[in-house]
């Protein structure tokens, strides 16, 4: 019997934008918690945080993509990743408007992100998909940092 793994998404929102990033690279979501400054750290970064005794650097999502920064809220979380960069995975927390759900999109729905404009550079994107009557923009989370980038989730 042949099965097809159908792959998952965890969907969240970001300035009445819906996203998805594939939950293989999700570790897990957190609630809004005290974040420390950085002194010098990139515009980017908002911070981090204590993570059960590890440091976790935290990214400012909205910041990241040329959106208008906002107050958090209830919903307001981080989502902790694994990025991969180069040979290297690096682990971040990303802040988000809200988490929505985990949905499965079959490969054959989603369509390459040069099919529709977006505000947001076409690497960012792997593609686009249509849920119920909602477009979500599934991130390539990899390409969304430069190595340089990475390098300062790292150092700093």
């Amino acid at each position: 019997m042949l099965t097809v793994e159908i792959p998952s998404y965890l969907t969240f929102k970001l300035h009445n934008e819906q996203f998805a990033i594939n939950v293989s690279q999700v570790l897990e979501i957190l609630e809004m918690k005290a974040i420390t400054k950085i002194p010098k750290a990139p515009d980017f970064m908002l911070g981090v945080i204590n993570l059960r005794g590890n440091i976790l650097p935290v990214i400012d999502t909205r910041n990241k993509f040329g959106m208008p920064s906002a107050t958090f809220t209830i919903d307001t979380c981080i989502i902790v990743l694994s990025i991969q960069t180069g040979k290297d995975t690096v682990l971040a927390g990303a802040v988000v408007d809200a988490v929505q759900k985990v949905i499965d999109i079959p490969t054959e729905q989603i369509h390459p992100s040069s099919s529709l404009k977006t505000m947001y550079r076409e690497d960012f994107i792997s593609g686009i998909s249509k849920i119920d009557d909602d477009f979500v923009m599934i991130l390539n989370i990899d390409k969304v940092f430069s190595a340089n980038e990475a390098e300062a989730l790292i150092v700093n």
